[in-house]
């Protein structure tokens, strides 16, 4: 796996996911020695159920895992001239909106809340770039045009 960079908030809710899952994983194995043996069909099948929960558990918990093994910090030195992994960028669009972003790693990438992954479209489009450029990338059935304003 390749190194993934993270943001601080990013770190956050990285070690909040792998803490509910180990509660999770927990929870689950609780249940399974409550169980027991089987004494019935009934109990055959509410077993089966809770053992196939706590494999898909356990399996978003190695994942989270892998990523904690990789994760980094963002680097904190960088050419604040050019748009880079890290960078909040601010936008205008053709109606005079202004736009903001942050550049992300697609694992913490959420557009609503303003940070977009460096490999979709528009993060691709924007990496090394300057202020006063003019970035278009595909969206939908045409192409999207927005004039980079500032980086920081």
């Amino acid at each position: 796996m390749k190194t993934v960079y993270l943001s601080k908030n990013g770190f956050k809710e990285l070690h909040k996911d792998v803490a509910k899952l180990e509660m999770e994983e927990k929870a689950l194995q609780a249940q399974i020695r409550e169980i027991g043996r089987v004494k019935s069909r009934d109990d055959e099948l509410q077993r089966a159920e809770v053992i196939h929960q706590l494999e898909t558990v356990a399996a978003r918990l190695a994942d989270k895992r892998l990523v904690q093994k990789y994760a980094k910090p963002l680097p904190r030195k960088r050419d604040r001239l050019k748009v880079a992994l890290g960078s909040v960028v601010d936008m205008v669009d053709q109606q005079g909106r202004l736009v903001r972003y942050t550049l992300v790693e697609s694992l913490e990438a959420n557009p609503i809340d303003g940070r977009i992954s460096v490999d979709s479209p528009l993060g691709q489009s924007l990496v090394g770039r300057k202020p006063a450029e003019t970035v278009s990338w595909p969206a939908g059935g045409g192409t999207r045009q927005l004039r980079l304003v500032r980086v920081q």
